[in-house]
């Protein structure tokens, strides 16, 4: 059965559902999830969600959601992609966000990108001054471009303070299979890399078993690895709910490209580091680049490619 967030307080906010693929403690559904409840609380929204729901049955979900009376349906069509459009195309006063690689698509069906990629750059830069091979690892879910671009930004990041820098990285083919994370990491330490960039859950595990300092992504893991990782490329998502909502309530078509509201000017990513684990040495420059950032006087290169 779903499960159901409401406020008592929110008669007239937006009906949402929530069609996750994984587990909504995965890294990346977590901070959607989060920020989603968040909306709810403040009585925004009311969220209903489902969570494992498996791509052959993703579009049953999504359809019983349409008819059930919901405004906005939220999901990540990744491994849905033709069929999550169909769908939208058959209830076109239900508002769609999703999860995609492609373009919107008429008038309600609305799509986002990850993009906590210039956190990922500014972690870069603290890493470049701290590893002593010069070998960077970093473990992925899928070579898809939200996740390309994560891990090349991170690269670009140690590439400008480390001209001696070299990678390694690898995909897992899976989205949340932290023992199969952690056994890709391990691999990369055993091949001379001493930080480990982790775009997937278990990396930082691998990382704590063998004493070298990582990153995390998307949310914060220093609390769980508290000697490990050193800093967090997070992403928020509650700038993306905002805009939609609007556009819901305003009536407007959603049908449009929302990934805009996850870069940091909008609050959408930032950097957070433990301060006393990286060097002196390595904040002014990081920082100056931030400010750049926030101020849009700095882009942090978008490379889609899968990285070598």
């Amino acid at each position: 059965m779903p499960a159901i967030l409401r406020n008592a307080y929110a008669m007239d906010a937006v009906k949402v559902a929530g069609v996750h693929n994984s587990p909504v403690e995965n890294a990346w559904n977590s901070r959607i999830h989060l920020a989603l409840q968040q909306a709810a609380e403040a009585g925004k929204i009311t969220y209903e969600f489902s969570e494992a729901v498996a791509a052959t049955d993703y579009p049953r979900a999504m359809r019983e959601y349409a008819e059930s009376g919901v405004q906005l349906i939220w999901g990540e069509s990744y491994a849905v992609e033709n069929e999550a459009r169909e769908v939208a195309a058959d209830y076109p006063d239900v508002a769609f966000l999703m999860g995609s690689s492609g373009g919107p698509e008429g008038d309600n069906f609305g799509v986002f990108g990850t993009r906590n990629h210039e956190a990922a750059y500014l972690a870069g830069m603290l890493a470049g001054k701290m590893s002593e091979t010069n070998t960077f690892g970093s473990v992925g879910g899928f070579p898809i471009p939200e996740v390309n671009l994560l891990i090349n930004a991170f690269r670009a990041g140690v590439s400008e303070v480390n001209a001696d820098a070299t990678f390694l990285n690898g995909f897992i083919g899976a989205w949340f299979d932290p023992a199969r994370a952690k056994e890709a990491a391990l691999a990369q330490i055993d091949a001379g890399a001493d930080i480990l960039f982790g775009e997937r859950i278990g990396t930082a595990d691998a990382a704590q078993e063998r004493g070298i300092k990582a990153i995390g992504s998307l949310i914060d893991y220093t609390p769980r690895y508290p000697e490990t990782v050193f800093a967090n490329a997070i992403w928020n998502y509650g700038p993306t709910i905002d805009a939609i909502v609007a556009d819901v309530i305003a009536g407007n078509p959603v049908g449009k490209d929302y990934t805009e509201f996850s870069f940091m000017k909008h609050g959408g990513n930032e950097l957070i580091f433990v301060e006393d684990m990286v060097p002196t040495d390595a904040i002014p420059a990081m920082e100056a680049k931030r400010a750049m950032i926030e101020a849009g006087d700095f882009d942090v290169p978008i490379d889609n490619e899968e990285p070598a």
